[in-house]
């Protein structure tokens, strides 16, 4: 949970605060610096598959200080950038730092240790992403504010290290059985044992349908997610003011932290693809909501409030689903995969929501096909619940 605090509040909320930042100081178009951040979340995707497989060989310890040693060395970078070419390297240092902080570390990390109550450990960690969504940004202006932007930024970045380096070498280790113990902290039972123990190979896991629907699913919520999430401020600013969408962001975000405790008590009891069923359908709600009454200042906070409760479980149910279905031993590199294909989606989120807008002239053309995705999604999610391998 500390990891996903930090990580979240500095590598996906705090890109909103470097971007206004560098913009007003550099006077350098948002469209540039937007660039930077989608190479920096491309540069994530593609070694994410590389790092979830690597803690699922050798352990999270060695992987998670490398990566808060690189992201902090791309934060620092950023508040002392001086030419163009260097955001992007920057930014590019930060997705790489942070794909060894991500949610596909943090699961990774913690899928040894837990099966029976898999579910409530991974909603539990996740946690911590809620948190940084309410806290990082305020946190980042503040230091701004207090010290300025370069120094603000090496603070960040010694925060962040000393933060995950103490975890990573003196807390986070490869699996309970090097110590004698057993996933839960419990006495085994056999009759527990229903998760499947085959070690799967990346091949054999993209042709299982099991795993194509997950990625299918998660990757078109997760392309809304993103959208939603980059273009809700503007959204509602043409219907509310600026008091009243500070409020309903941050609504949303406390929202996503009740969704993720939701689904942290019950993630163990219920079918998970159930619950990602209705995850999917009630955003898909929320966003067609939006669409259908974009002139009702009521309707457009409703629909941000619903949709960021589903936020936070968009995020926690692939990897639960994963590890349920593939197990621990074949985990890292079955999720890595998953994951390096869903955040590749979710990059064009922002691209997506920001091209429909600018043809249709609003935001209910995007509002509605992201209603159609996510309820297509939500089919889908559940078409693998009975599917054999």
């Amino acid at each position: 949970m500390a990891v996903a605090i930090v990580a979240w509040s500095f590598a996906l909320y705090g890109p909103s605060v470097y971007l206004h930042t560098l913009s007003t100081e550099h006077q350098w178009p948002i469209g540039v610096i937007s660039s930077a951040l989608t190479l920096s979340f491309l540069v994530n995707a593609t070694v994410l598959g590389f790092v979830g497989g690597a803690i699922g060989r050798f352990g999270p310890s060695r992987m998670m200080g490398a990566g808060a040693c690189v992201m902090a060395t791309g934060l620092i970078l950023i508040g002392r950038v001086t030419e163009v070419w260097q955001v992007f390297a920057a930014f590019s240092l930060m997705g790489l730092g942070w794909s060894c902080l991500s949610t596909t570390a943090i699961t990774s990390s913690l899928a040894p240790w837990f099966e029976r109550f898999q579910g409530r450990a991974f909603s539990t960690a996740m946690l911590g992403a809620s948190i940084g969504g309410m806290v990082g940004v305020p946190f980042l202006l503040m230091l701004i504010r207090s010290f300025g932007f370069s120094t603000a930024m090496q603070c960040v970045g010694l925060i962040l290290v000393a933060t995950v380096l103490p975890i990573s070498l003196f807390v986070l280790k490869r699996r309970p059985q090097d110590f004698g113990l057993t996933p839960d902290g419990l006495p085994a039972d056999k009759s527990q044992q229903s998760v499947a123990t085959k070690n799967w190979t990346r091949r054999e896991a993209l042709q299982s349908f099991k795993l194509q629907t997950i990625m299918l699913a998660f990757g078109l919520a997760l392309l809304v997610q993103i959208g939603f999430l980059t273009h809700q401020v503007s959204l509602l600013l043409t219907i509310v003011d600026d008091y009243t969408t500070a409020l309903c962001v941050t609504g949303a975000a406390m929202l996503a932290f009740v969704g993720r405790l939701a689904l942290a008590r019950f993630a163990d009891r219920l079918d998970v693809r159930v619950i990602a069923c209705v995850v999917l359908i009630q955003a898909g709600v929320a966003t067609c909501l939006a669409a259908l009454f974009p002139e009702s200042p009521w309707a457009i906070i409703t629909a941000v409030l619903m949709y960021g409760m589903t936020a936070g479980n968009t995020t926690t149910l692939p990897p639960i689903i994963v590890r349920r279905e593939f197990g621990a031993v074949s985990f890292g590199v079955v999720f890595g995969i998953c994951a390096t294909l869903m955040q590749i989606m979710s990059a064009m989120g922002p691209a997506f929501f920001g091209l429909m807008r600018d043809a249709s002239g609003s935001y209910q053309l995007p509002l509605a096909l992201a209603g159609a995705m996510n309820f297509f999604a939500a089919v889908v999610v559940l078409s693998g619940r009975q599917k054999k391998v």
